[in-house]
């Protein structure tokens, strides 16, 4: 008898920061929805900055979200695929997912098909015009030779500088860009609308990275899709086979 195949549920979240306030009630209500998803998720996707800050050395990584890593290595365990984008607080990731959870790293956004539709996905950061302060910085990040230097301090004064800065940071302390002036204003739907021109066949473009939940149209038949976070918005998205919409996990 052949196998019936499971209808197709695609899951994508982003933005948990794991590390700044309240990290270890949202890494539990994170592990709560992932557990709620895990009958029917045919796919993860985790658009990106699910910690505030992550560094990989050779055989030291932070300390800490054994939750959330022991939920995502029983989900591959029990055959669901998940694929991991780096964002701008987790650039430093390199392969310790992908060899110990076996969790494909992405470092720029990727073109996927599901069921007929195309999708552009990725975290988000860099894209779109202006901004030019942090495509610079991350230039510098992203350096090897940076990373090396970085890499040379010891593990406990480089997280401890790390964790310093980002406990001081504007999301530590509750402050997000989470308004809506109008599309126009928003420098990813900027970037999709452009993107669609050279790529017409896009149907949706998913990225993190903005925290709020959005849902623009580009054109017909062509959507630009925000996640949100799990700061203030507990938000996420979901592909049905037909369409993606965002929802909320409480």
């Amino acid at each position: 008898m052949e196998k019936k195949q499971r209808p197709t549920r695609i899951y994508f979240a982003s933005d948990l920061h794991l590390g700044i306030r309240d990290s270890r009630a949202r890494e539990r209500l994170f592990v709560r929805w992932l557990n709620t998803i895990q009958a029917d998720a045919t796919a993860i996707y985790l658009l990106g900055d699910l910690f505030d800050f992550w560094f990989e050395y050779k055989t030291v990584v932070p300390r800490g979200y054994v939750r959330l890593l022991g939920k995502l290595a029983a989900l591959r365990d029990a055959g669901i695929p998940i694929y991991y984008f780096v964002g701008n607080h987790d650039l430093w990731m390199h392969d310790y997912l992908e060899k110990e959870l076996d969790i494909p790293i992405y470092h720029q956004p990727i073109i996927e098909n599901f069921d007929g539709k195309t999708f552009f996905i990725g975290h988000g950061d860099g894209l779109g015009p202006g901004d030019t302060g942090y495509k610079l910085m991350k230039k510098v990040f992203t350096n090897k030779i940076c990373q090396f230097l970085f890499a040379c301090l010891h593990p406990n004064i480089a997280i401890g500088i790390a964790n310093y800065f980002s406990q001081r940071s504007r999301l530590a302390n509750g402050e997000t860009d989470s308004h809506f002036l109008g599309k126009e204003q928003e420098m990813l739907w900027q970037y999709c609308q452009k993107k669609s021109k050279e790529m017409p066949h896009i149907n949706y473009f998913v990225f993190g990275h903005r925290h709020l939940p959005l849902t623009l149209d580009i054109k017909e038949n062509t959507t630009y899709i925000n996640l949100g976070d799990w700061i203030k918005h507990n938000s996420y998205a979901i592909f049905d086979g037909q369409k993606l919409t965002i929802q909320y996990f409480s």
